[in-house]
C-alpha cells in the first residue's frame, strides 16, 4: 500500500507542480467553456488526457516508441495553444456538443506528448523489467487523474465567481482567460529549442 501511495503521489505533483504549469494551463485552457453541470463532459475530457498520457509511457517503456525532447517540449505548448484559440474563436457560441470531439482529439494528442516527455523520468524512477513497470503506471495515471480533476475544479469554481460576484459573461471570462493563455504559452514556442539549429 505504501508503494501506491509513493506513485499516487508523483503522478498528483506531476500535474499541481507550480514549475511545470503548463498542465495547468492546458486544464484551464480545457475548462473556459465548461460549467458544473458539463461534470460528465469535463471528466470525460480529464480522462482522455489520463488515457494518452498513460498509453505514451505505455509504449516508451516497452521501447515501441520514441521521440526526441526539443520535438516533444515544442509540442507541448502548441496543443495548449490550439485549444485556447479554438475557445477563443468558438466562445459565446452554442457549439459544445459538435466541439467536444474536437477538443477530445486535442487533448487525447496533449496526453500522449506529455507521456512521451514524461516516460524518461519515469523510465528511471521505476527499475526492473517493462512488466514490473505497468503498477506503478496505474498508480502513478490514478494520481494524475485526481490531480487534474483537483485543478478542473478550481477553475469551475473561479468561473463561477467570476461570473456570479463579478457580473462577467461566460463569453468575456472565456474571452479573457482564453487570451491570457495564449499570451502566456506563445513565448514558450517562440524560445522553443526546436528552432535552434
Amino acid at each position: 500500500m505504501a508503494e501506491f501511495w509513493i506513485y499516487f503521489e508523483k503522478g498528483l505533483r506531476h500535474i499541481l507542480d507550480a514549475y511545470a504549469y503548463d498542465h495547468i494551463l492546458f486544464l484551464t485552457a480545457l475548462t473556459l467553456p465548461y460549467a458544473f453541470k458539463d461534470w460528465m463532459r469535463l471528466l470525460l475530457l480529464v480522462s482522455v488526457f489520463t488515457l494518452g498520457h498513460s498509453l505514451a509511457l505505455l509504449l516508451s517503456i516497452f521501447g515501441i516508441v520514441f521521440v526526441k525532447g526539443h520535438f516533444v517540449e515544442f509540442l507541448i505548448p502548441i496543443a495548449i495553444i490550439i485549444v485556447a484559440i479554438f475557445h477563443l474563436f468558438t466562445a459565446g457560441k452554442s457549439s459544445k456538443k459538435e466541439s467536444i470531439s474536437v477538443v477530445l482529439f486535442i487533448t487525447l494528442f496533449f496526453g500522449i506528448v506529455h507521456g512521451l516527455d514524461y516516460a524518461t523520468y519515469f523510465k528511471t524512477l521505476v527499475s526492473g523489467s517493462p512488466q514490473s513497470k505497468l503498477l506503478p503506471l496505474l498508480e502513478l495515471g490514478l494520481g494524475i487523474e485526481a490531480a487534474q480533476i483537483i485543478v478542473v475544479f478550481v477553475v469551475l469554481v473561479l468561473s463561477y465567481i467570476v461570473q456570479t460576484f463579478f457580473r462577467f459573461s461566460k463569453r468575456d471570462w472565456t474571452l479573457v482567460m482564453a487570451s491570457f493563455i495564449i499570451g502566456v504559452v506563445l513565448p514558450m514556442i517562440i524560445e522553443s529549442k526546436i528552432w535552434i539549429r
